[in-house]
């Protein structure tokens, strides 16, 4: 599925609904994640953003860049955490193993958000990551237009429309 968007304002409303979609779809059986790609300045953080206001959260998205991952809780729901990493700084897969990303994934109460997650793609499967849905963000045909592309390794529901 393809959507596109033309403003900062735009990507946000498309990751609120992209947040309320999987709050109503629920749990599976191991985290929900959504594996962000694209090139840099390419509105990863900006989706990231418009998806927090949608899961609720009052706090202001930044990526993890220099910390690589932070957890925000959910409180009272079918969710319980979400967390955010930011894999741009990583270049072997080996640096994951401080995270201990494992149980994390186990957990089908997180949603786990993965900026530059092409760069840990070999990963994910060992990590137990059964239900990715790929974020590919890319530019569009005009100068403030982006394209953004899903993908997804498991079923999800999703209906197309433009942000």
């Amino acid at each position: 599925m393809v959507y596109i968007s033309s403003s900062s304002a735009a990507t946000k409303k498309f990751g609120f609904d992209l947040a309320r979609k999987i709050l109503r779809l629920g749990p599976g059986r191991r985290a929900r994640v959504l594996a962000l790609t694209g090139d840099l300045g390419s509105g990863k953080t900006t989706l990231v953003q418009g998806f927090f206001r949608g899961l609720g959260l009052r706090r202001r998205a930044t990526s993890p860049t220099f910390i690589l991952m932070r957890r925000a809780a959910l409180g009272r729901g079918k969710f319980r955490n979400v967390f955010h990493l930011d894999a741009y700084r990583l270049r072997k897969l080996s640096e994951l193993q401080v995270l201990e990303l494992e149980p994390v994934m186990l957990n089908s109460k997180n949603i786990v958000l993965i900026e530059w997650a092409d760069r840990i793609k070999g990963a994910l499967p060992r990590l137990k990551a059964s239900s990715v849905l790929w974020v590919r963000r890319s530019p569009g045909q005009q100068e403030n237009q982006r394209v953004i592309g899903l993908r997804n390794t498991k079923k999800y529901e999703y209906t197309k429309h433009s942000a």
